[in-house]
């Protein structure tokens, strides 16, 4: 099944257990969808054709929203699946935006950062028509930055001959951007962590993570400094355990010496790091990385995905037979298309909150959502609940309407 396919399934099954399969037909193609072909002039002077889309799945709850990924993968069923998964996880983190995502077809590492500025701005110029702060606001996503989000609000910008902040999110703060929008993601499923071991009153509270990137960094140093012991950690270098706890700025000055996690624990494999016997297991670096091939092995209590899609259908329904709790991706990284919302309600407003006010407001959303969650028991999985959770917000935003 390829990955619209899925999107689509998913979706189905979702709108027939809150007897809305009538609105699948609505739902199951975006809105709107385009194709772009833009040159680009490279260093040498020669002048490159780059393929680009931008899938607007819904508008139904608000302006489309989604990231603009660049990478030699992209392609027209994966951008549509991913705007049909934002549609979604904005209908569950209750925010009010429809799904959209983007992207290019570009290896990253084979230009140079001119070319990728002059790449980013082309690219924003050929979808300029269709977006807007109020139409449709993109985002960083796969191989993309604040950097690149701030070059494409200069050029909408010009484009529309006044300053629009309010087009594009996840930018610089010194660009328009938000305080706090930088450790959103990791924050958002800390405190769903957080909050599991105050109602579960657990103690000696141990956490595995797979991953140690800009979304997983936060959230391990959030969680050490609440009394979270962090056993595992694993970056592209390899894996390290150590029963009595890793420490975040050992990991982090190790990784700047010696560009790895060094000797900081025992060395053991991501496989290892999935199958450890621990509370907590944070999947935080890519995809499909728990199959039916591991599933059974898995040890702890609770899963809490950071990352995009790393338990497959499969996998699912084995954790749930075998009663491990999954806070799945689509609730659990919802962080930071939370706090994109609040920069975008303040680039409209022009009124710039402090850091401490943006991650208060993004853990009294995050955990209303959490706890509508928890209360769902349709679905067969986990996963299955958050998805009949975003669905009848849908159902509920169309026959409103």
């Amino acid at each position: 099944m390829s990955e619209l396919e899925d999107a689509r399934e998913t979706l189905k099954d979702a709108l027939e257990k809150v007897n809305a399969e009538n609105y699948f037909e609505r739902l199951k193609n975006p809105e709107r969808f385009i194709e772009v072909n833009f040159p680009v002039q490279m260093d040498s002077g020669e002048e490159k054709v780059f393929r680009g889309y931008r899938s607007q799945h819904s508008t139904l709850r608000g302006p489309g929203k989604g990231g603009i990924r660049f990478s030699p993968n992209v392609n027209e069923d994966e951008v549509k699946a991913l705007s049909i998964w934002m549609t979604m996880k904005c209908a569950i983190a209750d925010i009010p935006y429809g799904g959209a995502k983007g992207g290019v077809k570009v290896e990253p590492s084979k230009i140079s950062e001119s070319e990728e500025k002059r790449l980013s701005k082309n690219y924003i110029d050929s979808i300029a028509e269709i977006i807007g702060e109020n139409r449709d606001v993109p985002a960083p996503d796969m191989n993309t930055s604040s950097k690149h989000m701030a070059w494409m609000m200069d050029e909408y910008s010009d484009d529309e001959r006044k300053l629009t902040p309010g087009v594009i999110t996840g930018k610089p703060v010194e660009a328009f951007g938000s305080k706090g929008r930088d450790v959103s993601t990791g924050y958002g499923a800390a405190y769903i962590i957080e909050e599991i071991v105050e109602r579960q009153g657990l103690e000696d509270v141990t956490v595995a993570v797979q991953g140690f990137g800009n979304a997983a960094s936060p959230a391990i140093e959030y969680l050490e400094e609440k009394g979270l012991k962090i056993v595992a950690v694993s970056d592209s270098s390899g894996a390290a355990y150590s029963e009595k706890g890793l420490s975040y700025q050992d990991i982090v000055e190790s990784r700047q010496e010696k560009g790895s996690l060094g000797d900081r624990g025992e060395s053991i494999s991501n496989e290892e790091l999935l199958e450890l016997n621990v509370d907590f297991l944070v999947p935080a670096a890519v995809e499909g990385v728990i199959t039916g091939e591991n599933a059974e092995k898995i040890k702890a209590d609770y899963i809490v995905e950071i990352a995009n899609g790393p338990t497959t259908t499969e996998a699912d329904r084995i954790l749930a037979e075998k009663d491990i709790d999954v806070v799945p991706d689509v609730l659990a990284n919802s962080g930071g298309v939370t706090v994109s919302y609040y920069e975008w309600v303040q680039n409209r407003t022009g009124e710039y909150w402090p850091e401490n006010k943006v991650l208060e407001k993004l853990r009294e959303n995050i955990l209303e959502a959490f706890e509508q969650f928890q209360n769902e028991d349709r679905g067969e999985t986990d996963r299955e609940n958050a998805y009949i959770m975003g669905a009848e917000k849908l159902v509920d935003a169309f026959e409103s309407r």
